[in-house]
C-alpha cells in the first residue's frame, strides 16, 4: 500500500473472520475466490482495524491503493464540464467513485428508486448518445453489493432505450442484476452528492487541450512545529509567515484548462480516529517578481495581498485536501496551514503543474574515463586538488599561498558544483564560504593553506555522499525528514529541540535544505 509518500509491505496470515460461517466483512463471489478478503484483512492492518475501515472515505482508499492524486467534486455544484472530465478520466483508466446522500440503515426498506442511503458506488463509464433529436450524457455506476440498481431512466428496462438507435443500445444496455447500470447525468448530480477521481497523474483534466500535455508533479515533506512553521491560517495574522512557503511557476500561455493541481496530506499519526485529525488548507497568493523563488515572503506580503486560491476543510476532519485550479502565467506561493496556531503535525505536499509536451531526443552523453589504478587514482586526485587550489588562489609561483574567502567561494562553485545533481539546489554564497573557512583556519591568519583545503575537500565529498543518498526527490533540495536522517548518517546525535533549530537555520522558505547549506551545518558541527 501507498502509505505517505512510499509504498510498505503489509504481512498479514490467511485467517479470515467468519461469524455463523458467513464472512465477517468482504464476501468473494464463489467459494474458492480469498484474494477481496486477504486484501481488505491487510488494508484493515494498515490502518489500524476492521473498525478503521466503517464509513471511511472513497478517496483514502483509492490514493492507498495506487498512490495517486485524487481530485473530488462537490455533485451540489458540479463543474460545468463535468461529462467532459468523466469521459477523460474514462479514457485515462482512472478509478472513480461516488457516493449517495444521508446515513446507512440496514433496516430501512428498498427505497423506490433503487439506490442505497449513505452508500458508495464505482462510476465505471461515461458517454454520449443520440437521443430525441439531441445528444443525451450519461453515466455507467456500479454497486460494489452485486445487486440493488437505479430504477429511473436510464435503468436496465426503461423504455429510453428503445428511442436511440439500435447499435447504441446492443453496445451499452445490458439487462441483469449485477449491480452496474446507466444514469443520466442531470439524476446523477440529483441523486449522488460526491464525486472523486483517482489516477497516479491527473491526466482525466486534459481535455480540451489542442496540444500534447504532460505532467510534472513535486512532492514535499515537512512539519508544522508550534513557535517556527506553525502560523496557522489567519493570513492577516503576522503568524502565518511563519508557515512553509513554496514557490510554483506557470510558464504556459497556451493551456487554457486546469493546469495545477494541490495536494495537502497530513501523516496519520498511529491511526489516530477521525476525532484527532487537525483541520488543515492551504493558500496560494500570486507573487511579484522574485528574483531569488528561495526568499521567504514576509508578513507585510501577506497583510497587502489577498489570495487567489483558499482551499480548506476546516469543517470536516479529512486526511487530506485537495483541487484542481487554473492558474495564469507567474509566480506563485503555496502555503500549507493548519486552523490554528501553533497546531503541530508532519505534512506530504503534492504539486502538480501540467505543460506543453516537447519530446526531444536525448543524445547519449559519455563521461570521462577514470584511471582503474587506486595508486594511480589518488596521485591523479592529489595533482588535480593541487593544481585546483593554486589556480584560484592566484600564485602559481608561490607553493606557500593561501586562499581567501572569495576565492574559496569562486572554486566550490565552479569546481565542486560543477556536477549538475548537486548545483539544483544553489550555490555557495559568500558568508557561507567566509564561515567555513573561520571553521578551517588553524592558523587563524583568515586563509586557507593547502593542507587545510585538501581537509576541507575531503569532508564536502564525504557529506556529498551522504546528501545524495538520504536525497529522494532528486531536486537538488533535502526536506525536513530527509535531513533528519542525513544528520543522523552522519553521525551526529541531537534532540529535537536542537534539530529544529538546525533546520530554521539552514533551510529555506519551503523548509528545504540545499547541499550548499547542508554542508555548512555538517562543518560547523564537524
Amino acid at each position: 500500500f501507498w502509505h505517505f509518500g512510499d509504498w510498505v509491505d503489509v504481512v498479514i496470515d490467511d485467517r479470515l473472520p467468519f461469524l455463523k460461517g458467513k464472512y465477517l466483512s468482504v464476501r468473494p463471489r464463489c467459494k474458492n475466490e480469498f484474494w477481496p478478503s486477504l486484501l481488505e484483512k491487510a488494508y484493515a492492518k494498515l490502518r489500524g482495524s476492521y473498525q478503521n475501515l466503517h464509513l471511511g472515505y472513497i478517496s483514502e482508499a483509492l490514493v492507498d491503493l495506487t498512490g495517486g492524486v485524487q481530485v473530488q467534486f462537490s455533485l451540489q455544484s458540479p463543474p460545468s464540464d463535468l461529462q467532459e472530465i468523466l469521459k477523460a478520466a474514462v479514457k485515462s483508466q482512472c478509478l472513480m467513485g461516488c457516493a449517495t446522500p444521508g446515513k446507512p440503515s440496514t433496516g430501512d426498506p428498498e427505497p423506490k428508486n433503487g439506490l442505497v442511503r449513505g452508500h458508495a458506488y464505482t462510476v465505471t463509464g461515461a458517454e454520449e448518445i443520440p437521443y430525441q433529436y439531441s445528444q443525451e450524457e450519461i453515466i455507467r455506476v456500479w454497486n460494489p453489493w452485486g445487486h440493488r440498481e437505479w430504477k429511473g431512466p436510464w435503468s436496465d428496462r426503461s423504455p429510453e432505450w428503445d428511442q436511440i438507435p439500435a447499435e447504441y443500445k446492443k453496445a451499452l444496455c445490458e439487462d441483469k442484476d449485477d449491480g452496474e447500470f446507466w444514469i443520466s447525468r442531470r439524476d446523477f448530480v440529483k441523486q449522488f452528492f460526491s464525486l472523486c477521481i483517482c489516477n497516479v497523474v491527473p491526466s482525466f483534466l486534459d481535455f480540451g487541450d489542442k496540444c500534447a500535455t504532460t505532467w510534472a508533479m513535486t512532492a514535499y515533506v515537512n512539519q508544522w512545529v508550534r513557535g517556527l512553521t506553525a502560523g496557522g491560517s489567519n493570513y492577516s495574522n503576522g503568524a502565518f509567515s511563519r508557515n512553509p512557503q513554496y514557490f510554483i511557476q506557470i510558464e504556459e500561455p497556451a493551456l487554457k484548462n486546469y493546469n495545477v493541481v494541490v495536494s495537502l496530506m497530513q501523516k496519520p499519526v498511529n491511526n489516530m480516529p477521525q476525532s484527532q485529525k487537525l483541520l488543515i488548507g492551504f493558500f496560494i497568493f500570486r507573487c511579484p517578481e522574485v528574483e531569488d523563488l528561495r526568499d521567504r515572503l514576509p508578513a507585510a506580503f501577506f497583510f497587502r495581498h489577498k489570495p487567489q486560491v483558499q482551499k480548506y476543510d476546516f469543517n470536516g476532519q479529512t486526511r487530506d485536501v485537495t483541487d484542481c485550479f487554473f492558474l495564469s502565467p507567474g509566480i506563485y506561493v503555496v502555503v500549507p496551514v493548519t486552523s490554528e496556531e501553533g497546531q503541530e503535525a508532519e505534512f506530504l505536499l503534492r504539486i502538480f503543474l501540467k505543460s506543453q509536451d516537447y519530446t526531444k531526443d536525448q543524445k547519449n552523453r559519455l563521461g570521462p574515463v577514470m584511471p582503474k589504478d587506486p595508486h594511480v587514482l589518488k596521485q591523479s586526485q592529489n595533482i588535480s586538488l593541487e593544481n585546483i587550489f593554486f589556480g584560484y588562489a592566484k600564485q602559481m609561483e608561490n607553493k606557500d599561498s593561501d586562499m581567501n574567502a572569495s576565492q574559496l567561494q569562486r572554486l566550490l562553485n565552479e569546481v565542486f558544483l560543477k556536477d549538475q545533481t548537486a548545483r539544483p539546489g544553489g550555490e555557495f554564497g559568500f558568508d557561507s564560504c567566509r564561515g567555513i573557512l573561520a571553521l578551517m583556519d588553524l592558523k587563524s591568519n583568515g586563509r586557507l593553506s593547502l593542507k587545510e583545503f585538501k581537509h576541507l575537500w575531503k569532508l564536502l565529498v564525504k557529506y556529498k555522499d551522504i546528501f545524495r543518498m538520504e536525497e529522494r526527490t532528486h531536486a537538488g533540495f533535502l526536506d525536513v525528514s530527509d535531513f533528519r536522517n542525513a544528520v543522523q548518517r552522519a553521525g551526529l546525535a541531537v534532540n529535537d529541540q536542537l534539530f529544529h533549530l538546525m533546520a530554521l537555520r539552514y533551510s529555506d522558505s519551503s523548509m528545504r535544505v540545499s547541499f550548499p547549506d547542508f554542508a555548512c551545518c555538517m562543518i560547523r558541527f564537524e
